[in-house]
C-alpha cells in the first residue's frame, strides 16, 4: 500500500474560495508555496490542463514525496521541490519558472504532520519534542524547551503564542526540566495554569505549542521573506492568495499587502507626500473571506482559516 493511500482524507481549506481567488486558466503559471498533501495544486492543474504548469514548494520531504505520488498523472506540468518558501525567487530562477499567473501560500501545520506522531506536532499524541517541518535542520522543540532560560521562554510565548501566562508556564518549564516528550509537556503547561483555564474550547497548551512550533520554523520570518519575493515573480494581473491560520500569520500577510497596495507610506499627519512610493498590488477583497459554516462542519480544521487575496498592478 502506498503512502497516499494511507493517509486520512485530506480535504484543502477554503479551496473554491483559493480557486476564485486565483483565477488558473488554461496554459497558466502557478507557484504552491506549500504544496502539503497535492490538494489545492490538483485543483490548479485540472484547471491549467494541459498547457498549464504548477511548480510546488514544501519544506518538508515526506509531503514532497506523497504530491508526487498524487500528481503523478500531470508529468512534466508538475515541478516539486523540497526546500524553504523563503528561497522562493531563487527556486523560481533555477527552474526558469517566471513571470507566473498565480502564488499561493497555505500557512501553518498540515493533516500530515499532525497526524504522525513521531513529528511531535500534536499534544494529543505522545511523542518526542519535535515540530520541525524539515527534518534535517537542527534546532527542535526539545532544544528550546530544555536550553533556553525562563526569560527566553517566556519571551517567545509571548510573541509567537500571545500567552498570557507566559512567565508561570516558563517558570513551571525551568522549574521540571528535562521534559521529553509532547503529552508531558501538555500536561506541565495544564499545571501550571490550572483549571480555570478549561474554560473556552483551547485547550491550555495550545498557545504553548504554536509558539513553539513557529520558534522551531522560523515561521514569521521566512514568511515575510517570501512575501516580499512575490512581487518580482507575478505577472501583471498575476494573483497572490494566502490562506492563515492565527492572528501572527493574518497580520503579517495583511500588512503586507496593504502596504504593497498603498500610493502613500508617509508617517501620518505628513502635509506633502515625499516617499515616492508606487504601490504594486491591488486588494482584490478588502475583507478577509472564513470558511462557511457548512465547510467548518464537514472540516473542523479549517475554522481558524483566513484567506487574503491581491492582484500585481502593472
Amino acid at each position: 500500500m502506498s503512502v497516499a493511500m494511507s493517509l486520512p482524507v485530506h480535504v484543502p481549506v477554503l479551496l473554491d474560495e483559493v480557486i476564485a481567488g486565483l483565477q488558473p486558466r488554461q496554459g497558466g503559471y502557478f507557484v504552491d508555496c506549500t504544496v502539503g498533501l497535492g490538494g489545492h495544486a490538483a485543483a490548479i492543474l485540472e484547471k491549467i490542463s494541459p498547457s498549464g504548469r504548477l511548480l510546488g514548494i514544501d519544506a518538508d520531504p515526506e509531503a514532497i514525496r506523497i504530491s508526487q505520488d498524487k500528481l503523478s498523472d500531470y508529468g512534466e506540468a508538475v515541478i516539486l521541490v523540497n526546500d524553504n518558501f523563503a528561497n522562493l525567487e531563487a527556486i523560481c530562477e533555477r527552474y526558469h519558472f517566471h513571470p507566473v499567473d498565480g502564488i499561493l501560500f497555505d500557512l501553518g501545520v498540515s493533516s500530515l504532520q499532525l497526524d504522525t506522531a513521531e513529528r511531535g506536532f500534536s499534544f494529543h499524541l505522545d511523542a518526542p519534542l519535535n515540530m520541525r517541518f524539515d527534518r534535517g535542520q537542527e534546532l527542535t522543540a526539545s532544544d528550546i524547551i530544555n536550553s533556553f532560560s525562563e526569560q527566553e521562554l517566556a519571551k517567545l510565548l509571548e510573541e509567537y503564542g500571545e500567552e498570557h501566562h507566559s512567565r508561570r508556564i516558563a517558570r513551571y518549564i525551568v522549574q521540571n526540566r528535562p521534559i521529553v516528550t509532547t503529552v508531558e509537556l501538555a500536561r506541565l503547561v495544564e499545571q501550571a495554569l490550572g483549571a480555570s483555564t478549561h474554560r473556552g474550547k483551547l485547550h491550555p497548551a495550545t498557545r504553548t505549542f504554536m509558539a513553539l512550533r513557529i520558534a522551531v520554523n522560523n515561521e514569521l520570518q521566512n514568511l515575510e521573506l517570501a512575501l516580499k519575493q512575490t512581487i518580482n515573480l507575478l505577472r501583471p494581473g498575476g494573483r497572490l492568495t494566502v490562506i492563515s491560520y492565527h492572528s501572527l500569520e493574518d497580520r503579517t500577510v495583511k500588512q503586507f499587502m496593504r502596504y504593497a497596495a498603498s500610493s502613500c507610506v508617509c508617517p501620518p499627519g505628513t502635509v506633502i507626500c515625499r516617499c515616492g512610493h508606487v504601490p504594486t498590488l491591488k486588494l482584490v477583497s478588502r475583507k478577509v473571506i472564513k470558511p462557511t459554516s457548512l465547510e467548518i462542519k464537514s472540516n473542523p480544521r479549517s475554522r481558524s482559516a483566513k484567506l487574503r487575496v491581491a492582484e500585481r498592478l502593472n
